[in-house]
């Protein structure tokens, strides 16, 4: 498989870091393409599928400053690397066998369109597993990668979803970072890939399948992706509401997102929904195969659309990801043609039904979850009647929180993790007011190195993983950022 050149002037490493910031400019004409991705180079007629399904896997490892005993002084690496250094340490036997997840789609999608087949997949991965491929040597991956993903003789079946590049929790996130880790994604992934791939990426994948509920935050969100160029985005059923409060009645169309601010303001984007269940087994057993068979076309907009059934689990997490999948995917996408019951990407579904004559305006209306509870007893304008709302949402109706949703209920993001939160607040504000307007080259080193610790720092592991040695890892992080800023600007 041949690979392509990445982008004229854009090395994927630069002075050692990960080439994160400081080209926009020279991206941002592919990252706001407008013009189709699929639609010429699909082998779907729509009028000929009953259903839908689309299948996405989650990659990820996170950064971490583990390249010696030293925490004060170990180098920044990738937890991958980090397992192939500790052989003898709990799970550090999957580093093998993770490395191999990482490229296998890159293997058994070519294998399937030997055989004529037609299959489809999604992929996200979160820049500090870029970055830790490369730092690892591993561009053989990355090699393979580049190839399906640029080959016109798979890229029709392969499609890459935008996420935040550390990894990090929207909700939990300072807001002005949340367009940071949107274009250090869209930088990073443009020196590997190119440009023209990075024209091909109009979904976007949120770490954890988060969304935030605050409206201002919500609001800030949608129009930083919107701003990025992204033009859908992938969302956890139960993270979402109707318009008037109730769950979701046709989860399997498409839907549009329609956020609003404590101003009035609204913005709107494209959303497809990820039903709930167990993600992993899902995916690994192919179960939204089994769930579009069941389906039939339903009518959105006067025109009969064919569902789609949509899922993503984790890539590499989980003796299913692992062991079951490969060959679930290899047999079930050998069994499927062109017509009836297809396997289709995100963009690739949208395009199909936009030109079938449904327009994004027809979407079926959502919202974050809780808004109805809020704007319900808004009296007022601006954020003061907002809080108003939310303090009586809290007293009258159960459950009723302002953490967002994501694919767990059962973890908070902010709640117990203080002593990350706060380090975390602390080096974003010091961040912003140290640069922010000033004259700082952002293609400079130092700005990227603080960039990169600032990124790494909202990594949602750090809290996932509970207390000790990954919040330990956090903190240090931080210090880092701190003394970068402190130091050389």
């Amino acid at each position: 498989m041949t690979t392509v050149p990445t982008t004229a002037g854009l090395d994927s490493i630069v002075d050692g870091l990960p080439n994160i910031c400081g080209h926009w400019n020279a991206i941002e004409e592919a990252a706001l393409a407008a013009d189709p991705v699929f639609l010429d180079d699909t082998d779907i007629d729509p009028s000929d599928v009953q259903s839908a399904f689309a299948l996405a896997l989650h990659m990820h490892q996170p950064t971490i400053p583990a390249g010696g005993d030293d925490l004060q002084t170990a180098a920044l690496i990738g937890n991958l690397q980090w397992m192939v250094e500790h052989p003898d340490v709990h799970d550090s036997h999957n580093a093998g066998p993770f490395a191999w997840c990482y490229e296998r789609m890159a293997e058994l999608v070519p294998r399937l369109v030997a055989q004529g087949k037609s299959p489809r997949i999604m992929l996200d991965y979160s820049g500090n597993l870029l970055w830790g491929l490369e730092q690892m040597g591993r561009q053989d991956i990355l090699n393979k990668l580049v190839g399906v993903s640029c080959d016109p003789k798979y890229r029709r079946h392969v499609e890459w979803l935008g996420t935040m590049w550390g990894h990090a929790v929207v909700s939990s996130t300072p807001p002005a970072d949340i367009a940071l880790h949107i274009r250090a994604w869209q930088e990073h992934f443009a020196a590997i890939f190119g440009t023209e791939a990075l024209a091909r990426v109009r979904g976007f994948s949120p770490p954890e399948m988060h969304l935030p509920n605050d409206p201002d935050i919500v609001y800030l969100y949608v129009q930083a992706l919107l701003d990025a160029g992204y033009t859908w985005l992938l969302v956890q059923e139960h993270t979402v509401e109707n318009p008037d409060g109730s769950g979701l009645r046709q989860p399997h169309l498409p839907h549009r997102l329609v956020v609003r601010n404590s101003d009035g303001d609204t913005v709107s984007i494209t959303a497809l929904v990820k039903t709930q269940g167990s993600d992993n087994k899902l995916v690994a057993q192919m179960q939204p195969l089994g769930e579009a068979r069941t389906l039939n076309r339903q009518e959105l907009g006067g025109v009969a659309i064919p569902p789609l059934v949509t899922q993503i689990g984790d890539g590499e997490n989980g003796g299913v990801m692992m062991n079951e999948f490969p060959q679930a995917y290899l047999g079930r996408m050998a069994e499927l043609d062109n017509r009836g019951v297809v396997a289709l990407n995100g963009t690739e579904y949208l395009e199909l039904v936009e030109a079938a004559g449904v327009k994004p305006q027809d979407f079926i209306p959502i919202q974050p979850i809780f808004q109805h509870a809020i704007w319900s007893r808004v009296e007022g304008a601006g954020r003061q009647a907002v809080d108003r709302a939310v303090e009586a949402a809290k007293a009258e109706v159960p459950d009723f929180h302002l953490d967002g949703g994501s694919w767990t209920n059962n973890i908070s993001w902010e709640q117990g993790y203080e002593n990350v939160v706060n380090p975390m607040d602390q080096l974003s504000a010091k961040f912003h007011q140290t640069l922010d307007g000033k004259d700082v080259d952002p293609s400079s080193p130092q700005y990227r190195s603080a960039l990169l610790h600032l990124l790494i720092s909202q990594t949602s592991c750090f809290r996932y993983w509970g207390q000790g040695r990954w919040t330990d890892y956090a903190r240090e992080i931080c210090r880092r950022g701190a003394d970068i800023l402190q130091n050389n600007f």
